[in-house]
Order: structure tokens, then C-alpha cells, then sequence
């Protein structure tokens, strides 16, 4: 970079201070978190990301310096946004991975809610995993399962959110049959990634913290579910 365009020590030390405000507000947000996906946790932690990517790059450019911190990001992943700077719409796309860790209690709550249900379908549907499946996604809304996944036996894997700039509404019934091709990437207005390649704290599988006895006794409350309450499948 020629010294001409090389920032001035003030632009760094702005760069500094809304690192510095970005890191209160995404504290904040998590001390007032309202669940696992909570979206001000986000918004916060994105602010965050962007903040220290441009100090970084400022203070590269004018002292050659970089920081210790490195922020996972799905940006760099996406190629430059190319789609319409006012959208006249937007799609906005789910993936979700579960794996089924406890068929018995996903079999278990499955039953539960074929039992409360008055539609004479019967338990057929009930006894085995796929159906058991089919069961629970067809009462609960994904995002209940989401934030009460460990109820159904399931546990999470990676999960993304991508939202995608359109020109016009599809018409009704347009994609269904194809819903996730089409998608040009150039017009991802964001992406938000959760993934346990993130955690890098807890290598171990242990909980931060925790001796061995009491991780044992955590252990043990947790695999015990004799006194598990079904759920009010009333909707």
C-alpha cells in the first residue's frame, strides 16, 4: 500500500473504540439472551466480527501490527454481493443436521402426541424412528424443536441461516418443488453459522470447570428419564 493511501493513526484509533463498543454491546446481548438462537446475540456478534476485521486491517496498514484474534466468519465463503442494493424481496433459507442420540425418548414423545391426538391415526406411525419423525415435524414448528431438540432425543449438529435478495415474490407454488436450487450466492445479503467447529475451548468433550465426580453425577441426572413429562401437544 503506497503511503498516500495508508490510514491515519486517528482512523486506527476510531477503529479501536468501536472495537471497543462492539465488545460491550455483544456482551450485553448475551447477558439479556433469551434463548440459545436468539437473534440480538447475532446481530451483536457480527457487529462485533466486522468492527475487528476493519481495526485489523487498519492496523496492519498503518503499523504493520496484526491482532492475536481471529473471529469465524462465513463471509469469506460467499462471493462479493452483486444482487440489488434496495430488494423488493428476500428468501430466507434454514438448514438444521440433528442426529438421533435417544431413539427411545424420540419414540417416546412421538407416542405422546398420537396418544392426544383425536385424528384416529393410531401409534402405526409412532413405532419406528421415521415415523416417529414424521410425527414430531408435523406438530411442533422447527424452531420449538430447535430450542427443545434434547427433549426429542435429537442433537444438534451444524445449523445455517442464509438470506437471499430477490427482484420479485415468487408466485405461489413456484419452487416448492425445487426449493433450495437457484440459489445464486452473489446475492446472500448474509449468512449467519453455527457449528462446533467453533467451540475450541472444551477439547475434551469435559465441561469447563467440572471435576470427574461431579461430570459423573451430571451425567447420571441427565441420562435418567424415567420422570421425563410428556409434552402438552395442544396447539
Amino acid at each position: 500500500m503506497s503511503d498516500a493511501a495508508q490510514p491515519t493513526a486517528a482512523e486506527v484509533r476510531a477503529a479501536a473504540e468501536a472495537v471497543k463498543t462492539a465488545l460491550d454491546r455483544h456482551l450485553a446481548a448475551v447477558e439479556r439472551r433469551s434463548g440459545e438462537d436468539d437473534p440480538a446475540v447475532y446481530e451483536a456478534f457480527n457487529e462485533l466480527a466486522a468492527a475487528a476485521e476493519t481495526y485489523d486491517e487498519l492496523l496492519y496498514d498503518r503499523y504493520d501490527e496484526v491482532t492475536p484474534f481471529e473471529i469465524p466468519g462465513a463471509e469469506d465463503t460467499l462471493p462479493p454481493y452483486t444482487g440489488p442494493e434496495e430488494p423488493n424481496a428476500l428468501s430466507v433459507l434454514i438448514r438444521r443436521d440433528y442426529a438421533v442420540a435417544e431413539p427411545h425418548r424420540l419414540l417416546a414423545q412421538a407416542q405422546r402426541v398420537e396418544a392426544a391426538d383425536d385424528d384416529g391415526r393410531g401409534a402405526e406411525a409412532s413405532a419406528t424412528v421415521h415415523g416417529a419423525l414424521g410425527v414430531l415435524f408435523g406438530e411442533f414448528e422447527p424452531d420449538e424443536i430447535a430450542s427443545r431438540h434434547k427433549e426429542f432425543g435429537l442433537e444438534e449438529g451444524d445449523s445455517t441461516l442464509w438470506v437471499t435478495a430477490t427482484d420479485e415474490p415468487a408466485e405461489p407454488g413456484e419452487w416448492l418443488e425445487a426449493p433450495f436450487e437457484q440459489i445464486d450466492p452473489q446475492r446472500v445479503v448474509c449468512r449467519f453459522d453455527v457449528s462446533a467447529v467453533f467451540d475450541d475451548e472444551i477439547d475434551d468433550g469435559r465441561l469447563p470447570g467440572v471435576d470427574d465426580d461431579i461430570e459423573d453425577e451430571l451425567d447420571t441426572d441427565l441420562d435418567g428419564d424415567e420422570d421425563l413429562e410428556p409434552l402438552d401437544a395442544d396447539r
